[in-house]
């Protein structure tokens, strides 16, 4: 049964955090029957296409892609959870979240949970594609009024000058009372139960490490990070690398039903 494993991943703290055990080799990926693992980054529009694609065992995608991905199931962990918050648009000046409707606003991609929740929460609002890190630049140059900013985004807009205009996942604690399931890990159906089985243990034990060893994984992490701060790094994985990361549990399920309007197949 031993073989390499592909795994896509976000370029976002949150991700590489979850796999820094198996990527440090902290975690012999050989007891579960994987010969090694070969790690690529890539932004969230990117990685829904892969998954799309077929070209990654493992992918971490948008929620709200998931229901394309016919060829793979959703893994049980993994996931980027938000309780009260999500999400943010923001602009340069000031704005209301009903001042919305016809502005030009910025989004990371057609296919991810963001955009899914900016059309629920401001449906008059004329979403443009922006590459994620070039947000800030597209709202300087005037090429959107506001942005929707995901992961690492909404904890430095206020530092640079910008306005909150609407947290979408204030807003859909709201209007549903449940968390928001942003994003989460998929695995391809084409590995076979057993294996599939193996490897979500593997995945699973990668995440209890560095929730157990925290401050040892901020510290390496970090290295690779050198503009942010361990502050901005503790509350972000705070926010997004947590419990809810290692078992959506019960509660993150129903949301992501809720999110999809319809049941998702897992795997175990």
């Amino acid at each position: 049964m031993n073989g390499r494993l592909s795994v896509a991943h976000s370029v976002d703290l949150d991700d590489a955090f979850m796999f820094w055990a198996l990527a440090t080799g902290r975690l012999d990926p050989k007891p579960h029957g994987v010969s090694s693992v070969e790690f690529r980054a890539a932004d969230t529009e990117t990685l829904n296409r892969c998954a799309a694609d077929g070209k990654a065992d493992v992918v971490a995608v948008s929620i709200a892609a998931v229901p394309e991905l016919r060829d793979y199931l959703l893994l049980p962990h993994g996931g980027s959870v938000g309780r009260g918050y999500g999400p943010v648009v923001v602009a340069r000046e000031p704005l209301a979240a009903r001042d919305l409707s016809g502005r030009r606003v910025g989004i990371p991609g057609a296919r991810t949970t963001a955009a899914r929740l900016l059309a629920g929460a401001a449906p008059k609002a004329e979403p443009v594609v922006v590459p994620f890190h070039g947000s800030f630049d597209a709202l300087e140059a005037g090429e959107v009024d506001a942005a929707l900013l995901i992961h690492e985004g909404r904890l430095v807009y206020r530092k640079l000058g910008y306005h909150l205009v609407l947290d979408l996942g204030e807003w859909w604690t709201n209007e549903t009372g449940l968390p928001l399931p942003l994003g989460g890990n998929v695995i391809r159906r084409a590995l076979g139960a057993e294996r599939i089985a193996t490897v979500s243990q593997m995945l699973r034990e990668s995440i209890a490490m560095a929730l157990a060893r925290r401050d040892e994984a901020i510290d390496e992490l970090l290295a690779t990070r050198p503009s942010m701060s361990r502050g901005d790094a503790s509350e972000y994985l705070s926010l997004y690398a947590n419990q809810d990361t290692l078992d959506y549990g019960p509660e993150g399920r129903r949301a992501i039903s809720r999110l999809l309007g319809m049941d998702v197949e897992w795997a175990p």
